[in-house]
């Protein structure tokens, strides 16, 4: 959050650098309450266009930031729906010297995110959009798709490490909150279940690796009715598994807990979808995405652990989205073969 000060001299600084850095008079720049590291503002123009502009709140990680606008403008270079980023007078994809280090993009109106939100059709419309972004990615030069082993999804020794510390933080608060109280309890619940997440990731095959979305969670998908209106807010390219990014929004625990039946028959629907965009995807990655999203939901302490590690970032959102987390996961894990054998079948 910023106060009413900061607010008004950020609108100050983004007026006053559009025009020097984009040739773009701003007739109207808004802040948008949204994004964690930087700030957003909905720019409209004298010619009534309108534009998103994102202001870095950190210049030390430029380099880092340009790599991801590079990435995105890569993928939408390969027809995939991600907004266009405008460049500087200069030619640069990120105004760097002026008054504030920002990007300009294209503004897409009338959107929601894909949070708690895939129901009927927009199944098959974000697996189809997941399966062509990562058929355009299967070509970036900076990791050519490979097999890896299975074990190299999770950390499950380090991060069972951080469980044991985390309950032990948590212990050792003589009045904990309401929240840190649930919270310990969680944590307990997921080392009680280790083994059989050992044993899970034991059992995983080799599965592809390449360059993906990088943080391909459901804020990131904006919908237009039942379509994608567009992909943002793209990662510098490193390869990754695939599973687990398709696991990142096809098992979502917001659309998870809207009802387990509408979900798994959605969940078949996007990866069907998903491998008609990318005919080359290996059923092996599709099967197992289930599979690693389980793990990767029960072997991370994030946002347990936000109350020890970022206490200022927790806030009432956040510790709804743990709860539910929580339950998704482990209702995910009890009924872990039911998903596979279905998504077996519905990859026949």
């Amino acid at each position: 959050m910023i106060d009413d000060e900061e607010r008004i001299s950020l609108l100050a600084l983004v007026a006053a650098t559009l025009p020097m850095a984009y040739a773009v008079q701003p007739a109207e720049v808004t802040l948008i309450p949204a994004g964690t590291n930087t700030h957003n503002f909905r720019v409209i123009d004298d010619d009534g266009r309108q534009w998103f502009a994102k202001v870095y709140r950190d210049r030390q990680v430029l380099d880092r930031e340009h790599a991801a606008v590079e990435l995105a403008e890569f993928t939408r270079e390969g027809g995939v729906t991600v907004p266009a980023v405008r460049r500087t007078r200069e030619g640069d994809l990120i105004e760097a010297r002026g008054p504030v280090p920002m990007s300009l993009w294209t503004y897409l109106p009338d959107v929601q995110t894909a949070e708690g939100a895939l129901t009927g059709r927009r199944w098959s419309a974000v697996g189809e959009a997941v399966g062509r972004l990562h058929r355009r990615l299967s070509a970036h030069p900076a990791a050519r798709p490979a097999l890896g082993p299975g074990s190299g999804v999770c950390d499950l020794p380090g991060n069972q490490a951080r469980f044991e510390r985390l309950v032990t933080a948590y212990d050792g608060r003589p009045e904990p909150t309401a929240f840190e109280a649930w919270a310990t309890e969680a944590a307990r619940e997921r080392l009680a279940v280790f083994n059989r997440l050992a044993k899970l990731v034991e059992a995983l095959p080799e599965l592809t690796v390449q360059v993906p979305h990088g943080d391909l969670a459901s804020p990131n998908v904006l919908l237009r009715g039942e379509a994608v209106a567009g992909i943002v807010d793209f990662q510098p390219p490193k390869p990754r598994y695939l599973s687990w990014e398709i696991a990142r929004i096809g098992c979502d625990p917001r659309s998870l807990l809207l009802g387990w039946d509408a979900w798994l028959s959605g969940l078949c629907q996007f990866l069907a979808a998903y491998r008609d965009a990318h005919p080359d995807a290996r059923g092996q990655d599709l099967l197992a995405a289930p599979v690693v999203g389980c793990i990767s939901m029960l072997a991370s302490t994030y946002p347990l652990a936000e109350p020890v590690d970022a206490p200022a970032e927790m806030t009432a959102s956040l510790e709804i989205y743990a709860r539910a987390r929580h339950e998704a996961a482990l209702m995910l894990l009890q009924k872990l073969d039911e998903v596979q054998e279905a998504v077996r079948d519905g990859l026949r």
